[in-house]
């Protein structure tokens, strides 16, 4: 038998402050799963008489969760609050904001950021090769043609190159890896630290290529091989962290 959201039952916790023990225990619901993906949640009259709380009290609970990324609120007659649906771009803005803060606060260098990239995305290349789609695969082939016909001054090349791995991470089939790579990339644009001469933007062009060519031919230790390559030549002619 299915339950509708107002059939559940909460209870009233002795926490340190009546918004807390509203936001735990819908956020505990939430992640165990009392919630799916996409439902919508009990009314705001409905949760301040089951949680024995005020409307605003209620209000604030929701506020946090709908920072903290769990819910979104549509406003309307036909809206409320709905549990966000887990996609690779909703994973990856909560990880974006909370990466951004610590990019800021820790003033990672270029060697931290690429050793992340290698444990993110080298067994991402290897899983593209393996569970890539013609959608992702024309996805990536269009950044790479992009990049072959742009020139050095093109102030958007950390924009295609953020657009190709995120497009790695996302034919991996794995939303939290997809995430974590576009986080990281949205929030360090690591190719911003490249010394970007003729050469190394022709280099590092062929070298999208291969990655490209062996994710096509189902290679995954080629694919996983071509994104170490990658990255190790994307250090060494990173320039110091501006």
């Amino acid at each position: 038998m299915t339950t509708t959201g107002t059939d559940r039952e909460f209870s009233v916790k002795q926490v340190i402050r009546p918004r807390d023990q509203v936001e735990q225990q819908l956020r505990d619901a939430i992640l165990s799963g009392q919630f799916a993906q996409g439902e919508k949640l009990p009314p705001e009259t409905a949760l301040a008489h089951q949680f024995g709380v005020s409307r605003p009290t209620v209000r604030e609970a929701l506020g946090t969760l709908v920072s903290g990324g769990l819910i979104r609120k549509i406003p309307g007659v036909a809206g409320g609050s709905f549990v966000k649906t887990v996609t690779p771009d909703s994973l990856s803005q909560m990880l974006i904001e909370s990466m951004d803060t610590i990019v800021r606060i820790g003033a990672l260098d270029i060697a931290e950021i690429t050793e992340v990239r290698r444990v993110l995305e080298i067994p991402a290349a290897q899983w593209a090769a393996l569970h890539r789609d013609e959608e992702e695969l024309e996805r990536m082939r269009a950044v790479v043609a992009k990049q072959k016909s742009t020139t050095i001054d093109d102030p958007d090349i950390p924009l295609y190159d953020l657009r190709f791995h995120t497009a790695i991470g996302r034919a991996s089939k794995n939303r939290l890896l997809a995430a974590l790579i576009a986080a990281v990339h949205d929030a360090t644009h690591p190719a911003q630290y490249l010394d970007v001469t003729p050469r190394v933007a022709v280099r590092t062009v062929k070298q999208h290529m291969l990655i490209l060519a062996a994710i096509e031919a189902g290679d995954a230790d080629a694919a996983g091989e071509a994104m170490r390559t990658h990255l190790d030549y994307v250090l060494r002619y990173s320039l110091p962290k501006r």
